[in-house]
C-alpha cells in the first residue's frame, strides 16, 4: 500500500480504508489519528445528532455554512446532505 498522505497520519491502514470508503482526507485523518490516541476513544456510531434525513433544508444549509462548504447556496436538500457527509 503506497503512503500518499500526510506524515501526520498515525494509523495508515485505517486512513486508507476510510479513504476507500469515500471519506474526505481531513475526516479520514482525524478518525485514524483518534483511533491511535487512547484518550479519545472514538465510537463507531459517532455523535448523537439526528440523521440528516430529519433536518430541514435550512438546517442543512446552516450546517454547511458553519463547516465552510462552497456552493451551498445553489444546493438542494439532497445535495446538502451529500456534501455534509463527504466533508
Amino acid at each position: 500500500m503506497a503512503k500518499n498522505h500526510a506524515n501526520s497520519v498515525k494509523d495508515d491502514e485505517t486512513y486508507e480504508e476510510l479513504r476507500d470508503k469515500g471519506m474526505s482526507k481531513e475526516k479520514a485523518a482525524r478518525i485514524a489519528n483518534a483511533k491511535q490516541n487512547e484518550s479519545q476513544k472514538p465510537s463507531k456510531k459517532g455523535g448523537q445528532s439526528n440523521a440528516y434525513e430529519n433536518w430541514t433544508r435550512d438546517e442543512l444549509y446552516a450546517k454547511a455554512k458553519q463547516v465552510g462548504i462552497e456552493g451551498r447556496s445553489n444546493m438542494n436538500k439532497g445535495e446538502l446532505k451529500k456534501a455534509l457527509r463527504q466533508h
